[in-house]
């Protein structure tokens, strides 16, 4: 069974910089791809950002290409969310997933931290 343990979250002023973090332990070996989402009271969780274990292939959505950076450290089992640029609209609270190599799916999840950006 993955656990995903995130730090890193906080308050930070808008223009500013914030590192997320995610280490992932237990069956590691079972896992394709990690990402980090994000949701809002009362929307749907959205995709930020997904890095490929193995290659290093990355992808983001359109609000957060150019601000935000994922990278991986595969020797650490984690994987880093650098968010800069940070504006108000980005204070929401983000988690940190794993993609099943079997599933092809997220299946495993972080708890969650929230991010506040104040203006």
């Amino acid at each position: 069974q993955v656990q995903l343990v995130e730090s890193g979250g906080g308050v930070v002023q808008a223009g500013g910089s914030l590192r997320r973090s995610c280490a992932a332990s237990g069956g590691t070996c079972s896992m394709y791809a990690m990402g980090w989402f994000r949701q809002a009271p009362g929307k749907e969780r959205e995709f930020v950002a997904r890095i490929n274990l193995s290659d290093g292939i990355t992808n983001y959505a359109d609000p957060v290409n150019v601000r935000f950076t994922i990278s991986r450290d595969n020797a650490k089992n984690t994987v880093y969310l650098q968010m800069n640029s940070l504006k108000p609209e980005d204070t929401v609270v983000y988690y940190c997933a794993a993609r099943s190599l079997v599933t092809g799916t997220y299946v495993y999840w972080g708890q969650g931290t929230h991010v506040t950006v104040s203006s």
